[in-house]
């Protein structure tokens, strides 16, 4: 009962900083399973190499008049910029990971 009071109260920055157990997983705790830390670093990394991979991608498909691939890239450079960004405001908003 306690544990679900908690969910309950306005999280704080302390809250942040420490970590939020089980944030981002339906499935946290169940079975036993250790608390799930999210791993903003690791995300900062991929979405940074797939904003370099697509445009990259992006201006070859172009180079080939391949305007499809180029388009298709470019979107999913775009969603990795959008995804970047919010991962960094997160990281600085004080979350571990």
């Amino acid at each position: 009962m306690q544990a679900r009071a908690r969910h309950h109260r306005p999280r704080t920055r302390e809250d942040y900083e420490r970590g939020l157990p089980d944030y981002h997983d339906p499935t946290g705790g169940f079975g036993g399973a250790a608390p799930a830390y999210s791993a903003l670093t690791l995300r900062i990394v991929l979405a940074s190499l797939a904003i370099v991979l697509c445009i990259g991608g992006a201006v070859i498909f172009a180079l080939f008049d391949a305007w499809w691939g180029t388009v298709f890239l470019a979107i999913v450079a775009a969603g990795s910029a959008v995804d970047l960004g919010w991962v960094i405001h997160r990281k600085r908003r004080g979350e571990p990971g």
